[in-house]
Order: structure tokens, then C-alpha cells, then sequence
């Protein structure tokens, strides 16, 4: 006689799933491991959601999040609050977002608009060399503090991709001139690869990281089209309107190039 086991309830932890069911009367557990499967970018970015942070409560969950992935990396030191926020998280000029799905913070960058209108950027304070940009009149983007969940990765949610999405969809609405990448070596490739960065000036010790980094630049308006060309869910998606990200004016504290200046090419 064949028999029809009533599943009565399960539950999922790093794609293991433990499964409660009764059979002629008695109560079995079993756990299963399943295969995950790996969203597409085009899949991940129809279920995420993209949020410009302002509420206290989001941003203390991006600090966490943070504290989280750079300890795992072995990046900073522990601390009680096992918060990793710096006064660079408050100056007018930045502008926190985050990657949601399912109700839940997954990633996050923290931008910073960088002209003539203000100065405050952590990048530019390790490598100043960076001020000669700025005094021909070019714009710059600084991107920092960029995490993505460990637990997310683990489920194969290319949460990368969605999260570089951010400074590269900055770039466009702020009409940057220069888009900068402080990175450590293993994520040089990465940069060069898909978004056309380069080496800009050698390895340095920067501020509350344990290890150095590389300073890369892009040109972004050379770059952009080649960047859409290779991986077009980078840009705007027509299809999935919700994937655009509502990014403030900053009037008043960001000012792009004006067109045709000599000065700024």
C-alpha cells in the first residue's frame, strides 16, 4: 500500500530543509538539503527594491550591516556597539541606499557628491592628489561603505550587482565627471572588467580599515556606453519600473559642470 504523508509544516536555513510530517498516525522530522539556485540579475532585480535612507531606524540597520560584513572580512576591530559609522555617514553631501527584499536591508553604498559646493569626502581625504580634479571644475562620485549580506551571497542573490547599480545610476543622474573606487586588490578585476575603471594612484591606509586599498577612477561618460553594452540591467530598465532610484536634488550642495567648460575635460 502506498503511503500519503501530510507535510505539516517546514522551515529553511542556508538550504536545509527540515520537514515535520505525520504517516498512520505518527510524527516524522527529516531534514533535506536542497540545491539553491541562482537568480539571474535581470530575476534579483524584479524582487529588490531600492531606497534612499534617511530614518534613523534604516540607517542604524545599515550600520549593523556593515559592522557585520566588514568583521567577517576581518576589515575592523571589534567594538560593543558592533555599529560601523563614521562622521562622513552626516555631511550634507551623502547620500545613503539601500537594497531591500523581502522587507529586509541586504545591501547598501554610501555616496558622496563631490564639487565646487562641497568638499567632504573620506576618499579625497586619503588621496588629495584628487583635488586638481576639483580645481579644473570636474564633479566627482565617491562610493564607500559598500556591503552586501553574507547570508543573501550564500543564497546566490548576485546582491553585487544590484548594489553597484547605485553609484553607476548616481553617476548618470548627477552628471559626474569622475567616478571613483576606493577598493582592495581582490576587487580590482572586478572594477576594470565590468565598469571599465582604472588604476589611479597606489595602495594606502584608509581610515578605519585595516587593510589598504587602491584608488581606481572612471570617466564615466567614455564609459558608459561600453558599461550598458556589456551588462545593460547597469542602467535604467524600462520593464521594471520600480528598479529606478529616487535620488535627491542636493540643490545648493551639489552642482554639476556647467556644459562645454574647457576647464573640466
Amino acid at each position: 500500500m502506498r503511503l500519503s504523508p501530510l507535510i505539516r509544516k517546514y522551515t529553511m536555513q542556508d538550504w536545509l530543509v527540515d520537514v515535520v510530517f505525520t504517516c498512520r498516525g505518527k510524527e516524522y522530522k527529516r531534514t533535506i538539503g536542497i540545491q539553491p539556485v541562482t537568480l539571474s540579475k535581470e530575476e534579483a532585480l524584479k524582487t529588490a527594491r531600492y531606497k534612499v535612507l534617511t530614518d534613523s531606524h534604516d540607517l542604524e540597520q545599515v550600520y549593523r550591516l556593515r559592522y557585520k560584513c566588514y568583521r567577517a572580512e576581518g576589515s575592523i576591530p571589534a567594538n560593543k556597539s558592533e555599529l560601523m559609522a563614521d562622521p562622513f555617514d552626516e555631511t550634507e553631501n551623502c547620500v545613503h541606499v539601500a537594497v531591500e527584499m523581502d522587507g529586509r536591508i541586504l545591501a547598501s553604498v554610501r555616496l558622496h557628491l563631490v564639487s565646487k559646493l562641497s568638499l567632504a569626502s573620506p576618499t579625497l581625504e586619503v588621496f588629495p592628489g584628487l583635488m586638481d580634479n576639483l580645481k579644473r571644475g570636474q564633479t566627482l562620485l565617491d562610493p564607500t561603505r559598500f556591503v552586501t549580506d553574507p547570508t543573501a551571497r550564500k543564497q546566490r542573490v548576485p546582491l553585487h550587482f544590484l548594489a553597484l547599480r547605485i553609484p553607476f545610476l548616481a553617476a548618470m543622474f548627477y552628471d559626474i565627471d569622475l567616478a571613483l573606487a576606493p577598493v582592495r586588490s581582490e576587487h580590482t578585476a572586478f572594477y576594470r572588467r565590468y565598469l571599465g575603471y582604472e588604476f589611479a594612484m597606489k595602495p594606502r591606509s584608509y581610515p578605519g580599515l585595516e587593510k589598504p586599498v587602491h584608488l581606481m577612477t572612471c570617466k564615466v561618460r567614455e564609459q558608459r556606453d561600453a558599461v550598458l553594452e556589456r551588462t545593460p540591467v547597469f542602467g535604467p530598465v524600462a520593464e521594471i519600473p520600480h528598479s529606478d532610484i529616487a535620488f535627491p536634488a542636493l540643490s545648493g550642495v551639489y552642482a554639476a559642470r556647467k556644459k562645454g567648460d574647457p576647464k573640466a575635460a
